[in-house]
């Protein structure tokens, strides 16, 4: 049998709360204009610049999620100037779970969401 599954990450979904709260959480870290009043449940997609696409789950109206967000990322956000994006999460008030690690090529450092999913800010 052929394989239908292909090797290509298609959606990011991250579960959550409050949709309206975290549409406006990761809009601001994605420095993203969007008008609240027009988010409902039970999604929202964050646009995003490449094929992959984040959606916020909430799931449906009247129905409140219980979430158990891992201790881990489960993904990331890629920046060119590790120090430049620390500064501007700073500047953002998040919540900040890691300092900066910094390895040869490479640096990170990790952040948690309203519901306490963990996102890595990474180089590299």
């Amino acid at each position: 049998m052929v394989n239908p599954i292909k090797n290509k990450v298609n959606t990011i979904f991250v579960h959550v709360t409050d949709l309206k709260r975290s549409v406006k959480w990761y809009s601001q870290l994605l420095n993203q204009e969007v008008e609240l009043e027009t988010v409902s449940n039970p999604v929202y997609n964050i646009p995003m610049n490449q094929y992959t696409g984040l959606t916020l789950d909430a799931g449906p109206k009247g129905v409140t999620k219980q979430i158990q967000p891992s201790k881990n990322p489960l993904f990331n956000f890629h920046t060119d100037d590790i120090q430049q994006a620390y500064d501007y999460i700073l500047e953002l008030d998040y919540r900040v779970e890691s300092e900066i690690v910094t390895f040869d090529d490479f640096a990170f450092f990790t952040i948690s969401d309203p519901d306490g999913n963990v996102i890595m800010i990474c180089t590299g």
